[in-house]
């Protein structure tokens, strides 16, 4: 089958169309013909860093996370799967699993679903890593009806699925953003946008919440960007975060009991440890697109796999609104 190879890692690292041959099916997989990938920002640190992170493929590798694709083939195990089915997922390039660069991908059943019926395969491969991730953080904090939420750089990946989500699960949903598009974007999805160039967290605590805060932050910026949400949540509120990689104060956080939670989606590919939830969030996702309240935002950039290397220079250089997505 035709392969997007990386040789070596590196600031400049190439990919190059090579021929491999087909996976062989394992126990609890099937065989995808893949239609769509989408790039993720831990795609784009595994090309550049490569061993430097430890869940990096060792060289040759094929990258690549998030799939749909069109099943061809299961396993002699497989039941709840037929040729024919269409599924999405994120099931590849890590470790020693081969990556969605591919034609086809040897996929566990258990990181994958069926894909919705009412969206395309594109937007589909968009949805997965992102999606899980936003909705395993809004549940590990315990999101109700009626509360308030702010979801920190709510036009972005992880962002605009929380969004979505939030207020899905009846919420009233607050979002931050830089730009005119992405407080534009905010706002398409039913929550208020706050512009954090022009308001301080102070600010917009005293005009959204009156000075109480907000009962659940989801920051998808992290980092020193935590210390505002710490500031923005309420007496007892919950923060979740994508992006922990920091040392900072916890001082605001201790005497406001606050909890926080840190979403790794990676955990269950990386350590083999409990994959089926990934599945299971999946199927929710399904439902809940087919129900009409989440829809993939994707970059106005076109990819063939051929142009991968393009596709990850463009997620790379800030630039891109919505999913940066490759087409077989």
């Amino acid at each position: 089958m035709r392969a997007m190879q990386i040789n070596q890692y590196g600031e400049k690292a190439s990919f190059e169309e090579t021929n491999v041959d087909k996976p062989n099916l394992q126990s609890g997989q099937v065989l995808v013909k893949i239609a769509a990938s989408s790039i993720n920002t831990v795609d784009t640190m595994i090309r550049t860093m490569g061993s430097d992170l430890p869940f990096a493929p060792a060289t040759p590798a094929i990258l690549g996370m998030d799939f749909a694709g069109t099943i061809e083939a299961v396993a002699d195990d497989v039941t709840t799967y037929k040729i024919g089915d269409e599924v999405y997922g994120c099931a590849g390039g890590l470790g020693d699993l081969q990556g969605t660069l591919a034609d086809y991908i040897a996929a566990d059943i258990r990181l994958i679903a069926r894909k919705a019926s009412t969206i395309s395969m594109k937007e589909a491969a968009a949805l997965p890593l992102v999606g899980i991730t936003a909705y395993e953080g809004l549940k590990r904090a315990a999101i109700q009806s009626g509360q308030t939420v702010l979801v920190h750089g709510g036009s972005g990946g992880v962002g605009h699925v929380a969004v979505q989500l939030a207020k899905y699960f009846d919420a009233t949903v607050f979002a931050t953003g830089g730009g005119a598009k992405q407080l534009e974007r905010i706002k398409s999805y039913g929550a208020t946008a706050i512009n954090y160039k022009e308001e301080s967290v102070e600010d917009y605590v005293n005009k959204y919440t009156a000075g109480a805060g907000f009962d659940l932050v989801y920051d998808t910026v992290g980092s020193e960007n935590l210390l505002k949400s710490f500031e923005a949540a309420a007496l007892n509120g919950q923060v979740a975060t994508t992006v922990s990689l920091c040392e900072l104060d916890l001082s605001t956080a201790h005497f406001k009991g606050l909890s926080l939670h840190v979403v790794f989606m990676l955990i269950p590919m990386i350590h083999d440890f409990n994959k089926s939830q990934h599945g299971e969030i999946l199927v929710k996702l399904t439902e809940i697109i087919e129900l009409g309240h989440l829809k993939p935002l994707l970059d106005d950039e076109n990819f063939k796999l051929t142009d991968v290397g393009a596709a990850y220079d463009r997620l790379a250089s800030g630039n891109a609104i919505g999913k940066v997505v490759v087409e077989n």
